[in-house]
């Protein structure tokens, strides 16, 4: 199993690096925070629990979700008003049927916004108040061609702009909600699991931006 998880740890890492870097193409100017993940004291969670592992992995940043029905995230511990957040994501284990991405105007655990896509295709923005959570401007979530499937890396960007929130999946916008009950708060990373545990996503590249 140890050997079987460094060569899909390889694997992936080789499909991040291969992407883009976001702030390749952005002034310095605009770039308010970035994380490569070289560095594991950069000052992001690092947990190992019985239902959750947070933590720093071969130069990128590993979410694994043991429990199933739940989701699990990870912040720097910052906070900002309006951003654009961009990330690198891909599925390392675990089931399809998933859904990972960025946060933005985290509060605390209980309240924040994330918008996600899953392995199987779909997305959503949603929001967390007082730990109950709900989609924005969609009933269910949504499925597009926009998204890799698989253990594919998709590039994913979240706009928090006044009450106006943005997905972008590999440069292309999605989805555009509104939503004004959090004006500011930290970033982060989610990654949930549905009716199967084992949910893995390893993230590299995250910028946060001036929008």
């Amino acid at each position: 199993m140890k050997l079987r998880f460094i060569i899909c740890l390889a694997a992936v890492s080789l499909l991040l690096q291969s992407c883009t870097l976001p702030w390749d193409t952005q002034q310095a100017g605009d770039v308010l925070y970035k994380d490569d993940f070289s560095n594991a004291a950069s000052g992001w969670d690092r947990v190992d629990a019985e239902d959750r592992v947070t933590d720093y992995v071969a130069g990128l940043y590993r979410i694994l979700v043991k429990g199933k029905n739940i989701d699990v995230w990870a912040r720097p511990g910052l906070s900002f008003g309006d951003v654009r957040v961009e990330v690198e994501g891909a599925k390392a284990g675990g089931d399809d049927n998933n859904d990972f991405g960025v946060i933005c105007r985290y509060q605390d655990d209980q309240n924040f916004y994330f918008m996600v896509i899953s392995s199987d295709g779909y997305y959503g923005i949603a929001k967390r108040k007082e730990g109950q959570v709900s989609l924005l401007g969609s009933a269910m979530m949504v499925s597009s061609d926009q998204i890799k499937q698989g253990n594919a890396t998709n590039h994913l960007r979240a706009d928090c702009v006044g009450a106006t929130l943005r997905l972008f999946i590999n440069q292309v916008m999605v989805f555009e909600t509104q939503d004004a009950d959090y004006k500011q708060g930290d970033v982060g990373l989610l990654a949930g699991s549905f009716d199967n545990p084992g949910t893995e996503i390893l993230f590299d590249n995250f910028v946060v931006l001036k929008p």
